[in-house]
């Protein structure tokens, strides 16, 4: 196991190093520029003649090119990663497909390159634990030793990227395993130093942010820190409730093919970069200058706002990125704007406003994962700065405790509650993960013409049974699927509608997948049904809803119970 795990660092420090080296030959290929972030508003210097309104056409063109790439290979690969790693491992015995590391790192880099306002540590992690499932699979290892070797990769992931090894195995065991188990650590341990080392051979040993000195100017200051941690949880959890309800407005808007609206989206996302050119890629020299103080308040709440929009918006259209990042530089900005209006009050009591910037970032980051040990830790080794883990560790502390207070859910694992999984639960029995969408799935509806009209469809779910029907028209493709809510809706107006007019696009589900992660889709696209492709072709011919979920569920119980 030991030698697997050196065999997994070495893997994610070299996927780490890769990455780096694709968002960065993205960038300039998109913007002219190593990091956009850098010098905002400047010219693509390939398009001089486009000025700095080339940053409306760059996300476009990366959604063009990112877009079919996730929707054809690997649809895991959307998003911020940590989540379907989480789920892999409590739910999965640690499997992820292997070409999810190729997908997501080529779609990420593309992402960040083409100016989506996202992180770099969620695709190396995923790329790290997919790389860690892919080996242990090869080698045939027991679920148990599967889950080890998965957050192995994201530890290894974590340590190269940010040079922080003793974070990266924190990260693994509280965030990823939520374990930590003494037969865990050694391994986690080896893989994490192992990426470390490659890392900092290939890339160079430096610290993430170069800073002058700070100290605590007085003790009364300690409770200033503690009013900061406690600001910054409802910033980290307001910034999960961005997220999302921007990802759902999104979804509800959008009615086209899911490989398009990246490309769609990006017009929008395009805007804003216009507007706030600093909001382009990572953003990691502007979070520098906040912490510099070089930034006026007012600019910074702009800066915060800015970062939550583009992050949550980046997200929406579908975009690939992670969020460790973006909770990153939103915490700069909340620490760096309180530092700047408590120094401006209390100027000979109170240290520069770079020291708060510190302690916000990990305390934003405590209040949106909930995971105060990997704040601490990190915080300290990107930083260097031993001077502020004291304040540092009253806000993380204070804001992980208030952040539960007011939220369940993490900005993490609320991606997965709103699919309907809780990997929080106990285990049950019979589980859903363990049976597939074929073992459910039904043969599809009649499914209704895309120019049926308002009466037409009242007639058909007058006298059908479900609560949704899907369109297809002459060729056979889906156009999307109409809820009876919808047509009920509908009939209390005036204007002419028919079913191409009322129909929602959704997933199509397919018969290899899991009947959890299946009855997550139904929940968040309104439980009234959802299509299958239960064949080898491109057409859809069977149909799932949650009384098909049941049904099998109940069978499966029994089946259990019977056998017990």
């Amino acid at each position: 196991m030991l030698v697997l795990a050196v065999a997994v660092g070495a893997g994610a420090g070299l996927g780490a190093v890769a990455f780096r080296w694709l968002v960065v030959s993205a960038t300039r290929l998109f913007s002219g520029h190593a990091d956009y972030a850098a010098a905002p508003g400047t010219a693509n210097p390939h398009l001089p003649g486009l000025g700095r309104w080339f940053v409306v056409a760059a996300p476009v063109v990366a959604g063009l090119l990112y877009g079919p790439l996730i929707h054809l290979f690997a649809r895991e690969a959307r998003g911020h990663g940590v989540p379907e790693v989480m789920y892999a491992v409590a739910e999965r015995g640690g499997r992820i497909r292997p070409r999810v590391a190729a997908v997501k790192s080529l779609a990420s880099a593309i992402c960040i390159g083409g100016g989506g306002s996202v992180g770099r540590e969620g695709p190396i992690v995923q790329v790290g634990s997919a790389l860690g499932s892919t080996l242990g699979q090869l080698v045939r290892l027991p679920e148990e030793r599967l889950r080890l070797l998965v957050a192995c990769g994201a530890a290894g992931a974590i340590s190269a990227t940010f040079n922080t090894p003793i974070a990266g195995v924190f990260f693994a065991l509280e965030l990823i395993l939520a374990n930590f188990a003494v037969e865990s650590f050694g391994a986690v341990v080896l893989s994490s130093v192992t990426a470390s080392v490659i890392g900092r051979a290939l890339l160079g040993d430096h610290p993430f942010l170069v800073l002058p000195p700070f100290r605590v100017a007085s003790p009364g200051e300690y409770g200033l820190y503690a009013l900061l941690g406690l600001l910054a949880a409802g910033v980290g959890v307001g910034f999960s409730r961005v997220l999302y309800v921007i990802e759902d407005v999104c979804d509800r808007v959008w009615r086209g093919p899911e490989w398009l609206r990246p490309a769609v989206g990006g017009v929008l996302l395009g805007g804003l970069l216009l507007a706030v050119p600093e909001m382009y890629g990572v953003g990691y020299p502007v979070l520098g200058r906040a912490v510099a103080g070089r930034y006026a308040l007012w600019f910074l709440l702009v800066l915060l706002v800015a970062k939550m929009l583009a992050t949550s918006l980046t997200m929406g259209i579908g975009g690939s990125g992670g969020v460790f990042g973006p909770s990153l530089f939103i915490g700069a900005m909340t620490g760096a704007a309180f530092g700047t209006a408590v120094h401006h009050l209390l100027p000979h009591a109170t240290a520069p406003a770079g020291a708060y910037a510190l302690v916000g970032m990990g305390a934003v980051f405590a209040g949106s994962a909930r995971a105060p040990i990997t704040a601490v830790v990190t915080m300290f080794e990107l930083t260097g700065e031993y001077t502020i883990i004291l304040p540092l560790m009253v806000a993380i502390a204070l804001a992980a405790g208030a952040s539960r207070l007011i939220s369940r859910d993490t900005i993490y694992t609320r991606k997965l509650l709103r699919r309907g999984i809780d990997i929080e639960r106990p285990r049950a029995a019979a589980r859903l993960d363990e049976l597939t969408v074929a073992a459910a799935a039904v043969a599809l509806p009649e499914p209704l013409a895309p120019d049926a009209d308002l009466q037409q469809l009242a007639q058909r779910f007058a006298a059908t049974e479900y609560a949704a029907l899907p369109v297809v028209d002459g060729a056979g493709q889906l156009r999307g699927v109409v809820r009876a809510v919808d047509v009920e809706a509908a009939l209390r107006g005036a204007a002419p509608i028919s079913a191409a007019d009322l129909a929602r696009t959704v997933p199509i589900l397919h018969s290899g997948q899991g009947l959890e992660e299946a009855l997550g889709e139904l929940v968040r696209h309104g439980g009234a049904g959802l299509p299958v492709q239960r064949g080898d072709g491109d057409l859809v011919d069977g149909w799932l809803t949650h009384r098909d979920v049941l049904r099998t569920a109940a069978g499966s119980a029994d089946a259990t119970a019977s056998r017990g």
